[in-house]
């Protein structure tokens, strides 16, 4: 790959993040229209976008991209407000850039006939009431006339802005213009009022006072001119760049304050010469011999503390900076890791058997080692989930208008991590869930205010770590499942029979039974019986389950548990006979001992009462096939997942153990009841048991009245 290329792949990668940044901060601009903190956020996303798709060859986006920039500088400088026209063209023009990435890359293409659509929209917010000849013509006007300042290195400059007396009769506020300057970026502002005369020969319809703005901005000096494009020939105005952050820069000092005064003329050399032999600081100096007055000596501090600042702001973070690695690599690395966990337990086996102390040392030495670049490698791979989460605001509020519902969409726990490889993957099933409650489960506001309710909906969609779970919930409070006409359309489809004798939470769960649904019409959301199956296979395949609680006419919970990592977990070595078994640690409660008394205790069943609790349990030894001799005192694994315990018979606990995760192969990868294998210090293979499978397994033997 050339550099042109990886550095195309670089801008990619960094559009598509801003357009989710965009995104975020266009559903927050809906709700506050008049919030200038979240223009400014669209303003900069749209601006970058732009500016670094010239620098790189995206000429197309660039253009395209530059007229929505100057729409919304016009809502920052308060020509132009926001509308909900303005938010949907601008969300359809995020999808437009997005498809015009893709195409970059192969994959789609783009409509042009959509590109021209949307800037003409965008040119008729620039040109108010004109032809839309006019708004074609100022469109291209705007294209050739785009901001040829790019980024340029971060720069401090000094900034004098004196008013002539006269300014105020014009009718011209300063703040305002001050205002603007503070939005280019970190500014320190000090008035000077020595003009300011005695009150008795006070005009109040002039202006005596002046300021001096410290700015330190990555903009051009003709941008900053530009604020004062206005007030030009009423004001004396000096714009001097008085530092220059190159991305090499050897030395962080700035001029001393001294230095700083000669430099704008305050005061000559051979005044700071005398200054400095007083031994005092040079601007107590300077005041007391009345060479500055106490203003310019505080501007002079203002400017030399924002340099040193910056400087500092820089270093720290170039310091702190982050890289870009390729999720390939990342996988990789996490891979070695899991190699080498396992050559690690081999070597404390080894030295175990050896009974060497100085080997025993290297081992645990290795061990402490790998055990923190586990932990490591494994966090780089966690995420916020709260990436996945921002997805969700624009699906709910395009289906909601779509639907004609009034929606409010709550998020919780966006800053809870969890592995990559999960979030990938989750993306899908929690699309369908959202779909599903906004579809099925919020009623029409009319719906809604006829039961009591207020119109507007609500769903909440909230993530917690449980242990080494997370626990995913998307609630609602619409409508609830209906027991009765679930039931109903499982008799018709063939899934249950007419005279089946199910609990509620049984009934209320064949809705994830391939190609169940209860929607009378096909539609674009919901009808052709796909969706809620897809949710539990995919969730099943990342090791989680789903549990669902539901009441009708009050709404419905759905929560999803998934394992922090599909990589290396903390599990439980057991032992039946020879062979080996990992249970996963954090479905795992207590231990305990299964004797003859307790059996002949059971009649036959497969129970145990464990303080006063009767718990179920399954027997891995006949799940498993295996044949040796059952030794009179066996293990219980008591295991929980939500609500449902169970235990697992084995003959041996080993203890706890880390467990890399090795994926089955092709043709073992459909083996009931496990779901993956690891290697053991010895080199043999132990499979990792899949608790959810073996639970539905106890579920049904018991009622079929063999537990």
């Amino acid at each position: 790959m050339g550099h042109m290329d990886a550095q195309k792949d670089l801008y990619r990668e960094e559009a598509y993040e801003l357009l989710a940044t965009l995104e975020g901060a266009l559903l927050e601009l809906e709700h506050a229209p008049e919030d200038l903190e979240i223009v400014g956020r669209v303003f900069r996303a749209m601006h970058t976008i732009k500016g670094s798709g010239a620098m790189f060859g995206f000429d197309d986006i660039a253009a395209f991209t530059h007229a929505i920039e100057t729409v919304y500088d016009l809502i920052r400088s308060g020509e132009l407000k926001v509308s909900a026209d303005l938010i949907s063209l601008t969300l359809a023009s995020a999808d437009q850039i997005k498809a015009m990435l893709d195409a970059s890359q192969g994959m789609g293409e783009v409509s042009a006939a959509r590109t021209d659509e949307l800037s003409k929209a965008f040119a008729g917010y620039l040109s108010g009431a004109a032809s839309e000849g006019d708004a074609a013509a100022a469109i291209e006007g705007l294209k050739t006339c785009c901001d040829q300042e790019d980024r340029q290195p971060l720069t401090t400059y000094r900034i004098r802005f004196c008013p002539h007396k006269d300014l105020f009769v014009n009718g011209t506020n300063p703040i305002p213009l001050i205002g603007e300057l503070r939005d280019l970026g970190e500014s320190t502002v000090v008035c000077h009022m020595r003009g300011l005369p005695d009150l008795h020969e006070l005009d109040p319809e002039s202006c005596y006072t002046s300021w001096e703005i410290i700015l330190t901005t990555t903009r051009g000096i003709n941008t900053i001119r530009d604020v004062f494009i206005f007030v030009e020939d009423a004001s004396d105005i000096s714009i001097e760049a008085v530092d220059v952050m190159a991305e090499t820069e050897p030395d962080p000092s700035y001029k001393k304050v001294g230095e700083i005064l000669v430099d704008r003329g305050a005061i000559s050399e051979e005044e700071l010469k005398a200054a400095l032999c007083a031994q005092k600081r040079i601007g107590e100096v300077l005041l007391e011999k009345g060479v500055v007055d106490k203003a310019e000596v505080a501007s002079a501090l203002a400017e030399q503390e924002q340099v040193r600042n910056m400087r500092k702001k820089r270093a720290a973070a170039e310091e702190t900076s982050s890289i870009r690695v390729p999720a390939a690599k990342l996988d990789s690395l996490v891979n070695l890791v899991g190699e080498l966990v396992t050559v690690q337990a081999r070597l404390t086996e080894f030295a175990a058997r050896r009974s060497d102390a100085d080997l025993t040392g290297i081992a645990e030495e290795v061990e402490r080692l790998s055990a923190e670049l586990r932990d490591i490698s494994m966090g780089i791979r966690m995420l916020p989930i709260g990436t996945t989460f921002s997805k969700f605001k624009r699906l709910v509020r395009d289906l909601s208008a779509e639907l004609g519902k009034d929606i409010n969409f709550t998020m919780e726990g966006e800053d809870t991590e969890l592995d990559k490889t999960v979030i990938d993957k989750l993306s899908d099933p929690l699309v369908h869930l959202i779909r599903n409650s906004i579809d099925h489960g919020i009623e029409r506001p009319e719906v809604r205010a006829a039961s009591g309710k207020t119109p507007m909906g609500t769903i909440e969609l909230s993530a917690a770590h449980s242990g080494a779970h997370v626990l995913i919930r998307i609630k609602d409070d619409g409508a609830g499942l209906d027991a009765d006409a679930i039931r109903a359309k499982a008799v018709e489809k063939g899934i249950i029979t007419p005279d089946a004798s199910l609990s509620d939470k049984e009934v209320r769960e064949l809705i994830f039974a391939p190609g169940f649904s209860t929607a009378t019409n096909v539609t674009s959301v919901s009808g052709r019986g796909v969706g809620m199956d897809v949710v539990k296979s995919s969730i099943d395949s990342l090791g989680g389950s789903v549990e669902l609680a539901s009441e009708k006419g009050v709404g419905t919970t759905i929560t999803l548990k998934l394992p922090l990592t599909l990589a290396i977990i903390d599990g439980l070595l057991v032992n039946i006979a020879a062979e080996s078994f990992v249970i996963p640690l954090g479905a795992v409660v207590e231990c305990v001992e299964l004797s003859e008394d307790a059996r002949r205790h059971a009649h036959g069943r497969h129970l145990i009462k464990v303080r006063d609790e009767i718990v179920p349990y399954i027997p891995l030894r006949e799940v498993f096939g295996i044949a040796d001799g059952t030794p009179p005192i066996e293990q219980v694994v008591i295991t929980e997942l939500g609500e449902a315990r169970v235990g697992f018979v084995v003959d041996k606990v080993i203890g706890q153990h880390q467990t890399v995760i090795k994926s089955m192969g092709h043709m073992l990868k459909n083996i009931d009841n496990v779901s993956g294998a690891t290697i053991l210090g010895d080199g043999s293979v132990a499979l990792i048991l899949d608790v959810y499978k073996l639970m539905q397994q106890s579920e049904r033997m018991e009622g079929a009245g063999q537990m």
